[in-house]
């Protein structure tokens, strides 16, 4: 995604809008890849579960002097079911982990489009002004659609051969830098808020102007 982006020359508010439609596209793809994952890991924990409880039940209506002719065929099984169904609710617990990293991904999206659609508008800055700040957000951005291509190699990685220690260290690193991406954000927005707090003609405008920007 980053590739393609960048072959394309834009001017730095249409690359804003090419980014977060990229961005935007990408989260929903992500989602709906976890989402999906989840649901048939849960599926498969049912079905394994059952399966357990099955053996289960058989085992306790075999009589003492009868446990030990249980099959051995039956013990594996039912320790190949412990242990795929130790495995799969892992696997889930990596994808609740990716799903609550792009929930940042998501408010971090929500937060650059509230804030940005209110400083565009806003006489207060020069024209020279606001295109510093386009630059800024669109670096922003552009490190936050890496963090999407990330999570989309981190979802991959489950199909290859990675340890459990080795994805999370992956997620890991990925939450970090969208929480870093997240604090940049917040602290520009910050910056710009307060320079048009400051440039309040009175008392009653810094009021107004803390609400518009949802300032306490």
């Amino acid at each position: 995604m980053v590739l393609l982006l960048s072959t394309v020359p834009l001017r730095p508010a249409q690359a804003q809008i090419a980014i977060i439609e990229i961005i935007r596209a990408g989260i929903k793809r992500v989602i709906r890849a976890v989402d999906l994952k989840i649901q048939r890991m849960q599926n498969r924990t049912i079905w394994l579960q059952n399966k357990q409880k099955a053996l289960e039940n058989l085992l306790s209506k075999i009589k003492l002097e009868e446990i030990s002719k249980w099959t051995e065929k039956q013990k594996l099984q039912y320790q190949q079911y412990f242990f795929e169904l130790k495995k799969v609710r892992t696997i889930i617990i990596h994808y609740q982990q990716i799903r609550q990293t792009l929930e940042k991904q998501v408010k971090l999206v929500k937060e650059y489009e509230r804030i940005w659609n209110l400083l565009r508008h806003d006489s207060h800055f020069t024209p020279d002004e606001l295109q510093y700040m386009e630059q800024v957000y669109k670096g922003i951005l552009q490190e936050s659609l890496k963090n999407i291509d990330q999570i989309g190699m981190i979802i991959k990685s489950f199909a290859m051969e990675m340890s459990d220690a080795q994805r999370l260290e992956l997620l890991r690193e990925t939450s970090d830098r969208i929480e870093q991406n997240f604090t940049d954000l917040t602290l520009f927005n910050r910056q710009n808020i307060l320079l048009r707090i400051q440039r309040a003609r009175d008392r009653k405008e810094v009021e107004t102007v803390k609400r518009m920007y949802n300032l306490p």
